[in-house]
């Protein structure tokens, strides 16, 4: 027997096994776990009653958009909440996209070239260094959040999916990835070892030719975008229309300043965040001079009304969530009573939201997009989302979140400002508190 405290002993586990057969629970768990998934085993159908698909609230969308095997839903879920407005404006229907891929290669680009200018800062220090492991961990990836969606609408533009459609490389980024954080790292130890030698003039030339490496990589797998295209539509009353765009002319047109009347409110009650303080994440961004991430940190019921007020204007609303908690694959809904594990398994899966940030149980993963709330005096007691999964998952792409997972599990929101108090409009316009890169808020939504 070993002497070292804590080293599990023959002693203890014969305990323990001795307690566990005697409970025949664990034996129906076990029978059932042998044929079976564990969501299967613990599934609670009773849970289906409240997440039904009728709505006392809901904004009629278009169908839903499928982002297939890549990260880019917060991309999808931004234009998505775009196109809504473009085709509102110009009453196209039944159906519209904007271009996912023109968004995502100018993304990659630019984050790649963000992680280069990192690491230029960064150059000095060992690579074992933190802050510098952290970005060197993932440079470019397909994540994001909403302000550094704003980033790339407000510099390329937009055009429609027509113009730019998907390629296989954008809709299945595996390996693009792999190749571009390839050129970052190596990059890196080549800044790295040239600092040590006291030869910095060479690092920023060295980034210029790493950048074109950059550039072909994506221009190969994602497509060269026109600089002009032609836009052609027939509207909801038939009529045909055509006009001469270049993405930046479009998006003038049909968004221009409207983009920069949206806040991101987040949800986070942990004791380093209080609420109506607004926050930054350092090194969290893709494009270099585009603005800051900011977060304005509300409690939950604020950040519920502020959603409301927006829907209930017609206008749909960006969100983030951690969608790994109680998803039924099988159903529509993401609902905390649906899986009952602590009765198969004795714990609970979630514990305190701000102990879950805090301890890195849980923390915001996908984006999508609210389109509706069941209302009952006021109170919300499910919500309706729209998805980029395509319209084979859910129901035809839609989903219901109860209530209850919407407190535990949504950490973020993006609304007008219009839809804020003057307390939070305020709050939101003072000087970011600055938040370490490995913040839980800087996660990235994929």
């Amino acid at each position: 027997m070993s002497n070292i405290e804590g080293a599990l002993d023959k002693n203890f586990r014969a305990r323990i096994q001795t307690e566990y057969e005697k409970d025949r629970t664990n034996t129906v768990v076990r029978h059932a776990l042998s044929r079976s998934s564990v969501s299967a085993a613990v599934y609670n159908p009773s849970a289906q009653i409240s997440t039904n698909l009728a709505f006392s609230n809901e904004v009629k969308t278009m169908p839903v958009t499928n982002q297939k095997s890549s990260g880019r839903c917060w991309i999808f879920a931004g234009l998505n909440v775009l196109r809504e407005i473009v085709a509102k404006k110009l009453n196209i229907a039944p159906s519209f996209e904007l271009s996912q891929n023109y968004i995502s290669l100018f993304d990659k680009i630019e984050k790649a070239n963000y992680a280069l200018e990192s690491v230029i800062s960064l150059a000095q220090y060992s690579p074992n260094e933190r802050v510098f492991q952290f970005i060197l961990d993932n440079p470019v990836s397909d994540g994001g959040q909403w302000d550094m969606f704003v980033n790339l609408v407000k510099k390329y533009g937009l055009m429609p999916k027509d113009c730019f459609p998907e390629t296989f490389q954008s809709n299945n980024t595996r390996e693009t990835n792999f190749l571009v954080n390839s050129i970052v790292r190596n990059f890196a130890y080549k800044a790295h070892e040239l600092s040590a030698k006291g030869r910095k003039s060479e690092i920023r030339p060295l980034k210029d030719k790493t950048m074109e490496s950059v550039y072909r990589l994506f221009f190969d797998a994602f497509g060269v975008p026109p600089e002009k295209f032609e836009f052609e539509y027939v509207d909801a009353k038939e009529k045909f229309h055509k006009e001469t765009f270049t993405p930046k002319t479009f998006f003038d047109k049909y968004i221009g300043k409207e983009i920069d009347e949206y806040q991101s409110l987040i949800n986070s009650p942990t004791a380093d965040k209080p609420f109506l303080r607004n926050f930054t994440i350092d090194y969290l961004g893709n494009v270099l001079e585009g603005k800051l991430i900011n977060h304005l940190n509300v409690e939950m019921k604020d950040l519920k009304d502020a959603i409301v007020r927006q829907l209930l204007a017609g206008e749909i609303v960006w969100f983030g969530s951690d969608v790994s908690f109680f998803r039924d694959k099988d159903y529509h809904a993401w609902d905390d009573k649906s899986f009952d594990y602590e009765s198969a398994f004795g714990f609970p899966l979630e514990f305190d939201k701000g102990a879950m940030l805090d301890f890195r149980h849980s923390a915001m993963n996908h984006a999508m997009v609210i389109v509706g709330v069941d209302l009952e005096d006021g109170r919300p007691l499910k919500w309706k989302i729209e998805n980029s999964w395509g319209d084979s998952s859910g129901a035809k792409g839609y989903h219901v979140m109860s209530d209850t997972w919407f407190d535990r599990f949504v950490y973020q929101a993006v609304v007008k400002t219009k839809y804020l108090t003057k307390e939070q409009a305020a709050a939101a316009k003072k000087v970011p508190v600055h938040l370490n890169p490995w913040d839980p808020m800087g996660t990235l939504a994929d």
